[in-house]
């Protein structure tokens, strides 16, 4: 079975360079000068969500549960330097907020034992053991509607490990507050996450994104428009399926980065198989399978240099479902590195209904 290509974009997508997500390129999202000038309600709403947030991060109060948040998904892949990029997708429900929408604070607190710090002497020993603010890996305020799906989208960057994501959500306050109005509801979500490293001489891959569009972008995004899309990435801007769920009369895409392959000279050399399988119960079947996809000197662009940060993507693009009968799929996508040896397997689970 060969693909159907989408030749503009495939060409466009076989390269793209070191497009990668920036948000640390000028500092971390909660520093002061990224910061936009905040009305009065606005003040108040970070204010309430931070005097949460140091409650739950204490353990002195569980937090309120009026306002339910859902982690829906996320994803992982590698920045430019070196940290794990990770949007993700929550899930908030439309009916339960008031209008003009939520204020929210994310909270990434890391779980892995931190280093003992360094003694200090005299005054400096005296300073320094005077309280300060922990500094946690990654923190963003952001204010915004929930949309009638209740969605809502943004993405954090740290270094491998382990940690704990607190998403703190409060209805925001209206410029003209009405007298003896009820409390704006507040929720709390705490999501553990193990982050990956892509930065490692490993040949391994991000997340499989299945995904109902791709396209190419212009231009990179910065840190504050890349944290309002994140699922842009590396020079590509998508949009995941939300459920693996793809109708006969659509196309399968899915996109995904190739970390740690070899090179030579700033060339690859790897081949992509891309095998489906039908599930049924327990059991499954072989179904069929794409030409191998080749990415080398003879199929990227010729200015395509792993040793400049390039990065490899692995495609499908326009795969037409109508032969596929209705039911549970699982592709097996099988990354050859013909320089190192190397070998590398994912899985996509996706589900073909009717329509």
């Amino acid at each position: 079975m060969q693909i159907r290509r989408v030749v503009a974009l495939s060409v466009a997508l076989a390269f793209v360079g070191a497009m990668a997500p920036t948000l640390f390129a000028q500092g971390a999202p909660n520093s002061k000068r990224d910061q936009p000038k905040r009305t009065k309600q606005e003040q108040q709403d970070i204010e309430a969500l931070v005097k949460v947030a140091e409650g739950v991060t204490a353990g002195t109060e569980p937090g309120p549960t009026d306002l339910p948040i859902a982690w829906t998904s996320n994803y992982y892949s590698l920045m430019a330097n070196g940290v794990t990029y990770v949007p993700f997708t929550l899930s908030i429900d439309p009916a339960k907020v008031a209008a003009p929408g939520v204020a929210m604070y994310v909270r990434v607190i890391s779980k892995d034992p931190a280093p003992a710090p360094a003694a200090a002497a005299g005054k400096e020993r005296a300073r320094d053991e005077q309280p300060a603010r922990p500094v946690y890996p990654w923190e963003d305020i952001f204010f915004g509607p929930v949309g009638a799906d209740g969605k809502v989208q943004r993405a954090i960057a740290v270094k491998p490990g382990n940690y704990d994501v607190l998403v703190f959500a409060k209805e925001r306050t209206p410029e003209k507050e009405q007298k003896n109005a009820p409390p704006r509801k507040v929720g709390v979500l705490r999501h553990a996450l193990t982050v990956p490293n892509f930065a490692s001489t490993d040949l391994q891959t991000s997340s499989v994104i299945l995904a109902s569009t791709v396209e190419p972008i212009a231009k990179p995004l910065t840190p504050a428009e890349q944290l309002e899309q994140p699922y842009t990435l590396n020079g590509v801007r998508l949009v995941p399926s939300p459920d693996g769920k793809f109708k006969k009369s659509s196309e399968l895409q899915l996109v995904f980065w190739v970390y740690g392959a070899g090179n030579t000279a700033g060339k690859p050399n790897l081949v992509i198989d891309y095998s489906f399988h039908q599930k049924t119960g327990d059991t499954e079947k072989y179904f069929n399978k794409t030409a191998p996809q080749e990415l080398s000197a003879q199929t990227l662009q010729p200015d395509f240099d792993a040793n400049l940060g390039h990065q490899l993507m692995g495609y499908l693009l326009g795969l037409p479902l109508t032969s596929f009968p209705e039911g549970d799929y699982r592709l097996e996508i099988k990354i050859t590195d013909k320089i190192s040896g190397k070998t590398v397997t994912q899985n996509a689970n996706f589900v073909v209904v009717a329509g």
